[in-house]
């Protein structure tokens, strides 16, 4: 067992992160100047499609560089236990819970990231979804790239190199992942999660090499359901009053599931501020205590917005996975089918169009996703697709 085994499909990077461990214990072996720091590349970017394992890779590579052990990233040793549990006191993760990360945030951390390691080799900076961050907090963050303090190390994550701005990702040594094979996923699920391996393949291929969501449609029955319902959805488009249905079926779903991920924790995390603000025993709280809860709340709105909007990004991928696979079919290209449970529903969808249609409708859902991006309303943008998708509409 080592840290590299969580990255699925992903041997080039796990060479090339390897030989970036290497290569710093050696210049420290050797003595050089500033015991080793000078070989050590302090900014890294980690790119690659969704669900192809740029947190795993940034985390792994932590490990291995903190590690005490021989080869680094033993995966057994305190250190390595400390950061894959995200507990290391020399490696802070941040994860943006909202639409955006803000220049303040930016500022807080880029301070913190300049301190000296108390225990470990790197103080050591792992930024998901970096692709986030304002183009006021970029600035802050290039500074602090530019100017690195000696044993600090940034590892930005973000889908590709183009959603950072050009002087960031210039002093950032690159690691592109790629999306896993079917296979390599099946193998994952059933080792490491106990999935039969009929129902491993199927979750895989549905999730297109998208690990965690792969796991959680093997494992999460809610899961598969929701995608059943989205397949549904191109049959049931044959006039306007029912694509306007589907719309609101399909952003009401995705309103139950981000309420569902996030109510929980936000009454965890509400009940923990008000604690440590000092509420009573009777539930009131002291003078000048509503700034914080407040701000709280906000942050917990745009939480709830981006997982609602990752939810439907989630439902548009699947429509346009069920329309790949219906041109596959009118070109005769051979290729597998993602939904081949489905196949003979697939057929008769691909005997009623033609690959033209098929094409107009996957440019609509891309515009929709578009569209979403840009905080378009949810259901305009939606009932605009479904109206786009319908039978006949070509």
């Amino acid at each position: 067992m080592s840290v590299w085994d969580d990255l699925v499909g992903q041997d080039p990077v796990v060479a090339q992160l390897r030989s970036a461990v290497e290569a710093t214990m050696a210049g420290q072996a050797a003595g050089d100047a500033g015991g080793g720091a000078g070989k050590m590349a302090h900014a890294w970017l980690f790119t690659g499609p969704p669900g192809s394992g740029r947190s795993a890779a940034a985390r792994a590579f932590a490990a291995a560089l903190q590690c005490s052990e021989t080869p680094r990233g033993c995966g057994h040793c305190a250190s390595c236990h400390q950061v894959l549990q995200g507990t290391h006191a020399d490696v802070e993760v941040v994860r943006p819970s909202g639409l955006s990360y803000g220049v303040r945030e930016t500022r807080e951390l880029v301070l913190r990231a300049s301190s000296s390691p108390s225990g470990g080799r790197w103080q050591i900076v792992l930024f998901e979804d970096a692709d986030r961050a304002t183009e006021a907090a970029a600035n802050a963050l290039l500074k602090a790239i530019e100017e690195p303090p000696p044993r600090t190390v940034w590892l930005l994550c973000s889908p590709s190199p183009e959603d950072l701005v050009m002087t960031i990702r210039s002093r950032c040594r690159l690691v592109t992942l790629r999306t896993p094979p079917v296979a390599a996923v099946a193998d994952v699920l059933v080792r490491r999660d106990g999935i039969d391996p009929a129902t491993a393949e199927a979750a895989a291929r549905a999730a297109q090499g998208h690990i965690e969501r792969a796991r959680r449609l093997a494992t999460d029955e809610q899961a598969r359901r929701r995608r059943e319902q989205v397949l549904a959805v191109p049959r049931r488009l044959t006039s306007v009053a029912p694509a306007v249905t589907a719309a609101e079926a399909l952003v009401k779903a995705a309103e139950e599931e981000a309420k569902a991920t996030t109510e929980e924790l936000n009454e965890s995390e509400t009940a923990a501020l008000r604690q440590a603000l000092g509420e009573s025993a009777k539930g009131r709280m002291p003078r000048g205590t509503a700034g914080a809860l407040k701000e709280l709340e906000d942050r917990q709105k745009s939480r709830a917005t981006r997982v609602k909007r990752d939810a439907l990004d989630r439902a548009l991928l699947d429509l346009a996975y069920y329309y790949r696979d219906v041109l596959v079919l009118q070109l005769g290209a051979g290729s597998e089918l993602v939904n081949a449970d489905i196949a003979a529903e697939l057929r008769t969808a691909a005997a009623a169009g033609t690959p033209e249609d098929t094409v107009r409708r996957l440019d609509a859902i891309m515009e929709c996703r578009e569209r979403l991006d840009a905080n378009v309303n949810p259901l305009l943008a939606v009932e605009a697709l479904t109206l786009a998708l319908r039978t006949g509409s070509g």
